[in-house]
């Protein structure tokens, strides 16, 4: 939430069906992109995930033109790992992992 308390966007940890380990996710309304809020919020989570919930890996799934947030990615410590499908009739989709 902003100063008028509306949402900006939403940031989390999920575990998938599909994927082995804890994917890190993270979505902002367009008006709210390019003020920080993303790298914040995901650096925030991630520092939750390892020392309040103990994970030595997280993961992160992004469509393959999705190149804003490959970048957020990299710049928060995760390196492109591979592609995957979570269900057969799926699109592919990048996965980038971080673990210490």
């Amino acid at each position: 939430m902003k100063d008028g308390r509306e949402p900006v966007g939403i940031c989390g940890l999920i575990k998938r069906e599909g994927l082995d380990d804890v994917d890190l996710g993270f979505a902002f309304l367009p008006r709210f992109w390019r003020n920080g809020y993303a790298f914040e919020s995901a650096a925030a989570v991630m520092a939750y995930g390892r020392t309040a919930l103990g994970l030595r890996r997280i993961v992160a799934i992004l469509s393959r033109d999705n190149h804003r947030s490959s970048k957020l990615l990299q710049r928060l410590g995760f390196s492109f790992e591979r592609t995957v499908k979570l269900h057969p009739d799926d699109e592919e989709l990048d996965l980038y992992a971080i673990a210490p």
